[in-house]
């Protein structure tokens, strides 16, 4: 037997049901933003990612999905939603539209890692990005938006977690400082965190390695280094979340695992689905379009992974909406008989009636069996006398009444 590659798992009938959920309350949320759906190809050149992401991301090094094509092109199926989006703005010049353009995605993405609760090699965000704003009020109005999300779905116990990470000017001074301070422990820590100390030394705050992070705890904190005009904005940010009656925390240590964030990066963080405890992240990236080839443009947005959001719902108890079932279910005796209840299921499903008929050829014994499996509101059999009257006796199933319904007037009694 072949079996679902490792890292990867099938959404079986009894769970689609979640997954439809959370992407209807996500594009819910999506809608009263004004934010639009767009949808990229699920590979792009690796060159993108390399260039985008950063390459002295995990992501870049050890993670993601590459390969040769037929043409001997690069390819990469893609890590994170954010890259494509933004090559997208730029070919299709989306930079001319009116500003700020709004959009969202619900995509699979790839990374190649050890796969635990709530990670899989195959899993899938549900992303936001806004384009062409450099306002707190953008940052402010991302943040808002995901919150909105994690309300809506039933989520209530995370905390909101916030941190700014200053831009070029103010890093630059910042980058000085940490590699003082990681200079002396550097014969301590681990081979990656000794390569970004040359390339990108705030990186190092991000490292998992144990004994990194107890070094890393006691590394300068970049809001002492902020300058005035990144501190003015990260202030401007707390004060309209602040106004909104949104609690945060202010978390020095969040630097995101992504190269392209600048000024304000953020967490919706829980305790309830293991080691991966962030279940929403984003932040700005006002440098992104531009390192791309594009026009300069400010961007802010987040993402949030769909495997850790069911998770996190299952295992604090959130109730999701009961899964769909037949609005009736149309037994049949016989061949002439379930040939009629194929007919009237088909009627009553071009009103928006969800119908139910025997395929199986199964004996009327059988069918109810499965009809009661089914969940069906309303079952009703077609024999001989139905036939001959055009009328058959409808039971509701939740009290067992039944009434006697003309097959002409069978859709009025469904819709009621």
């Amino acid at each position: 037997m072949i079996s679902v590659p490792k890292g990867t798992k099938d959404v079986l009938p009894s769970q689609s049901y979640k997954w439809q959920y959370i992407e209807n309350c996500a594009r819910e949320v999506a809608r009263v933003f004004n934010i639009r759906e767009v949808r990229t190809p699920v590979f792009e050149h690796t060159e993108l990612f390399a260039r985008g992401v950063g390459d002295t991301t995990d992501i870049v090094n050890k993670e993601m999905y590459t390969f040769l094509d037929k043409g001997d092109r690069s390819i990469t199926l893609k890590p994170e939603g954010t890259a494509g989006v933004a090559r997208m703005f730029i070919e299709n010049g989306l930079a001319s539209s009116p500003l700020p353009m709004k959009s969202f995605y619900i995509t699979p993405c790839y990374r190649y890692e050890r796969p635990q609760a709530g990670r899989l090699r195959e899993f899938h965000q549900f992303g936001v990005e806004m384009y062409g704003s450099a306002e707190p009020a953008a940052d402010a109005e991302c943040i808002f938006a995901a919150s909105s999300f994690l309300e809506k779905i039933g989520i209530k116990n995370v905390r909101l977690e916030l941190n700014s990470i200053g831009c070029k000017s103010c890093r630059a001074d910042y980058n000085k400082a940490l590699k003082a301070y990681f200079e002396p422990h550097l014969n301590e820590m681990c081979s990656t965190c000794k390569e970004r100390f040359e390339k990108n030394p705030l990186r190092m705050l991000d490292c998992k390695e144990e004994g990194c992070k107890k070094i890393a705890a006691g590394a300068p904190r970049i809001l002492d280094y902020l300058c005035p005009d990144c501190y003015a904005h990260f202030d401007e940010v707390k004060n309209l979340l602040a106004a909104q009656g949104l609690d945060f925390t202010v978390n020095p240590g969040i630097v995101r695992g992504l190269d392209y964030y600048t000024r304000t990066v953020f967490e919706f963080v829980s305790t309830s689905i293991g080691a991966q405890g962030t279940v929403c992240a984003g932040g700005r990236y006002d440098s992104l379009i531009s390192e791309l080839g594009g026009p300069s443009t400010p961007a802010v947005g987040f993402a949030a992974g769909l495997e850790r959001l069911i998770l996190l719902m299952e295992n604090t108890g959130v109730e999701f909406p009961a899964p769909p079932v037949p609005d009736i279910y149309l037994a049949g005796m016989d061949a002439v008989t379930r040939a009629k209840a194929f007919e009237l299921a088909a009627s009553l499903r071009r009103e928006g009636i969800a119908a139910e008929c025997d395929l199986m050829n199964r004996s009327l014994k059988a069918q109810l069996k499965y009809t009661d499996k089914s969940g069906a509101t309303y079952v009703a059999v077609i024999g001989g006398n139905e036939l001959a009257e055009g009328a058959l006796n409808v039971k509701k199933m939740s009290d067992g009444s039944t009434r006697k319904v003309d097959f002409g007037e069978l859709i009025n009694y469904i819709k009621g």
